[in-house]
């Protein structure tokens, strides 16, 4: 059986879709899947054995630069090669406009969420078979859900298998400390950032143990944040641009790790990484980090879970997010000591 599936972004939605995938493998042995993936984050498709071929899409780019998508005849291009491939089932994982496009436009029986399910309820227009899964369900059991459903077998609702905590990736290119924990700074919403002088309190209670941090980055802007986080501190390292491979290398390999709300985050969580994420504006309940050795970092605060890009406490923008200057560093750090102890 062939499945395209269509999942474009973003990092944690992509690696909270690694499950289903699992349960499916596992319960029809012959089936595989294609994915329809944003370039920038396909190297995700690639870690799961049952993908077979990836539809890479650049739709962030195209959008920006419209004219030039057309002239150059990339979405064509796309289009041609997604339509030459026709499917037992096309799943739409996403669920959005964007995605029920490209799912309205691929060739196979078109399954999705029905319209009080899915993400934008005119999404639900693109599918033949629609499919009731509650919102208020974890973003990882609504997918199993609509796969067990689409797929007609029964769920099972045990421990997620992400299918690649077994992986080896490709060793880094660089020298890395022989032990070290990586502090994941991080996050795509300005409401999800925790302040820099925690990290930095946080970076000082690991010097006290004589223990190496790793900052990664992504964008120049991070780059700049985890330079200045390194300054004066001796213990930690900013380390140079890293494949998403290599990021996953590089966790699989630390002591374990401490992060906002991220992608790194829940790759952390899907290869069994010792993680404390730090939570405010989001919600543990339908994100939050799925696996063993996962630590939720939420603070007692009024308007916890608010799903706002930026924090307006009080009705004022706050250059800060209220709530995650309510999670203290003494208490994130106490938290991870804790899970480095657990075995």
């Amino acid at each position: 059986m062939r499945i395209l599936f269509v999942k474009l972004t973003s990092m944690g939605d992509l690696i909270h879709a690694l499950p289903a995938m699992t349960d499916a493998m596992h319960a029809i042995p012959n089936i595989s899947f294609d994915w329809v993936i944003e370039k920038s984050f396909s190297e995700v498709a690639t870690w799961h054995p049952a993908v077979k071929k990836i539809h890479a899409t650049s739709h962030r780019l195209w959008r920006k630069n419209p004219w030039q998508t057309l002239k150059s005849g990339e979405i064509n291009q796309f289009l041609k090669t997604l339509r030459a491939e026709k499917y037992d089932l096309v799943i739409d994982g996403q669920t959005s406009t964007k995605s029920a496009i490209i799912t309205l436009l691929s060739k196979g029986v078109r399954c999705g969420l029905d319209k009080n399910s899915a993400r934008e309820w005119f999404a639900s227009y693109a599918y033949q078979r629609q499919y009731f899964v509650d919102k208020k369900l974890h973003a990882i059991k609504r997918l199993r859900m609509l796969f067990a459903q689409v797929l007609n077998y029964p769920f099972v609702d045990n421990q997620p298998n992400y299918g690649i905590a077994s992986l080896s990736f490709s060793e880094v290119k660089f020298t890395l400390p022989k032990s070290y924990v990586v502090f994941v700074h991080n996050a795509s919403w300005e409401s999800k950032l925790w302040p820099e002088p925690y990290w930095h309190q946080l970076i000082n209670f690991a010097a006290d143990e004589q223990i190496n941090i790793l900052l990664p980055w992504g964008n120049q802007e991070e780059k700049l944040r985890a330079e200045r986080l390194a300054k004066d501190h001796p213990n930690a390292v900013v380390l140079p641009f890293c494949s998403l491979s290599e990021h996953a290398y590089i966790l699989k390999n630390a002591l374990g790790a401490i992060s906002c709300d991220t992608g790194l985050s829940h790759l952390a969580a899907a290869l069994n990484v010792k993680t404390v994420t730090i939570y405010g504006s989001t919600s543990t309940l339908l994100i939050g980090t799925t696996g063993q050795f996962q630590v939720h970092q939420e603070p007692e605060f009024p308007c916890v879970r608010c799903y706002q890009y930026q924090c307006n406490y009080n009705k004022i923008q706050h250059k800060e997010s209220a709530c995650m200057l309510a999670n203290k560093p003494e208490s994130v750090w106490k938290n991870f000591k804790s899970l480095l102890l657990e075995k």
